[in-house]
């Protein structure tokens, strides 16, 4: 599975992106990205997400993953990302910081 993660805006409007591919990562990495992916029913979203209500200091989030099957992108906002897509977005936020270092 191959993930491209892209989070902008914020009060500092920064910019973090990564590129995964999960067979690069552990064993144990991978399947915990792809019981994320699918917990949030990722391939059923709209590709893009939006509230009527907007904020300065919102993170946006570009998603687009591919597997052998199948590809998939979403766009979306903090406020309007459903609950279960939260978990799969800190953690290739949390992957996207490892790799500038």
């Amino acid at each position: 599975m191959k993930i491209d993660f892209e989070r902008s805006g914020g009060f500092g409007g920064l910019r973090t992106a990564v590129t995964i591919n999960t067979a690069a990562l552990s064993p144990e990495k991978a399947q915990q990205l792809q019981d994320m992916v699918e917990a949030a029913s990722f391939f059923e979203l709209p590709a893009s997400l939006s509230e009527a209500a907007s904020g300065a200091d919102q993170f946006y989030y570009r998603l687009t993953i591919a597997s052998q099957e199948r590809e998939h992108s979403v766009e979306m906002s903090d406020t309007a990302a459903p609950e279960a897509i939260r978990p799969l977005l800190r953690e290739l936020t949390l992957l996207a910081r490892q790799n500038r270092r």
